[in-house]
């Protein structure tokens, strides 16, 4: 069973002979998730989905409000920006303090001043550029380690997803994914190349991602309560 339907809800039910417990999450994408020990009757998953359900709600209905309510960047000095979990400030400084609209110096984001009324493009660019030297880096090293081969890496706006598979054994990745912490972007990457092998998210998905990287739940998990935390950029 890798789907329960309970009267509006639906979940996607993903088993893992290392669980002990039931738990819940709501995804990024407010998709709903019951983690559980391998061979879970259903009937206890359906019982176990009826005692949380107002806990179900308030989630989704708390993930639309962060969602609605999320800051804009303001690009004033002191804000913070995010770059592989850490927060760096922002200066502005004059147009000849360097040679390109936004840089990463001694641990401030330092943006001139002319480039203010496109900030976020030059942010977008950056955090882009970033991203595609990284997790190149990443896709190749946790290849080589998995035994498989991915064609090549894309980095792109996926709107509210972190990464997806594609043709040919290319994987796409969000350019947002540099913001996240170092250890929750390797679990996005592992994820996407295990879809390498698995294109559906089966028993055997989560499994071959259990073996690959034993604590995956733990960081999905933060994915699902904090990853919304980076869309404000």
């Amino acid at each position: 069973m890798t789907q329960l339907a309970v009267n509006d809800l639906t979940f996607e039910v993903r088993e893992s002979s290392r669980r002990k417990t039931l738990e819940i999450t709501v995804d990024r994408e407010g998709e709903l998730v019951i983690a559980a020990p391998r061979g879970t009757d259903e009937q206890l998953l359906r019982d176990f989905v009826i005692e949380k359900r107002l806990w179900i709600y308030k989630k989704l209905a708390e993930k639309t409000e962060r969602r609605r309510l999320l800051p804009r960047k303001e690009y004033v000095n002191g804000e913070g920006f995010l770059y592989l979990g850490r927060s760096y400030r922002l200066k502005r400084v004059p147009n000849d303090a360097q040679d390109a609209p936004l840089k990463l110096v001694a641990g401030r984001f330092q943006l001139r001043e002319e480039a203010l009324p496109d900030a976020r493009e030059h942010f977008v660019r950056w955090y882009s550029a970033r991203a595609a030297d990284w997790l190149t880096a990443k896709v190749k090293e946790q290849s080589r380690r998995m035994g498989v081969e991915a064609a090549g890496v894309t980095v792109q706006d996926l709107g509210y997803r972190w990464g997806s598979c594609g043709k040919g054994n290319r994987v796409y990745f969000h350019w947002k994914t540099i913001l996240l912490p170092r250890n929750i972007a390797e679990y996005v990457v592992v994820h996407e190349l295990i879809h390498l092998h698995e294109p559906h998210h089966t028993p055997a998905f989560w499994r071959r991602l259990e073996r690959a990287m034993p604590d995956y739940e733990r960081r999905k998990a933060w994915l699902a309560r904090h990853g919304i935390e980076v869309e404000g950029v």
